[in-house]
């Protein structure tokens, strides 16, 4: 049976606040997730971290060569391909 009274959520003075309060309680005592509903936020861009990698340069300079041929830049193609084969591994 699903628990009707959850509890008030509380004011945040500061986001920071906000964090360390839900970093340290449940969510389900005071949300009720079986009402939520899945939305999509189109041009919410994501935070980009910059990294370094080592990798051979016949590598680079193959990954160069079919950016060029699709006239993107190679650091976008590299983006691409990463996140197609994570998305092939995520839903085997």
């Amino acid at each position: 049976m699903k628990n009707i009274h959850k509890k008030s959520i509380p004011e945040f003075n500061t986001e920071e606040e906000e964090r360390k309060f839900w970093a340290t309680h449940d969510s389900t005592e005071y949300i009720d997730w079986s009402q939520s509903k899945t939305i999509t936020l189109p041009k919410l861009k994501p935070t980009l971290k910059t990294i370094s990698i080592r990798l051979p340069e016949t590598l680079i300079e193959e990954l160069k060569f079919l950016a060029n041929k699709n006239d993107v830049p190679y650091q976008s193609l590299m983006k691409i391909f990463l996140s197609e084969k994570i998305e092939e591994k995520l839903h085997k």
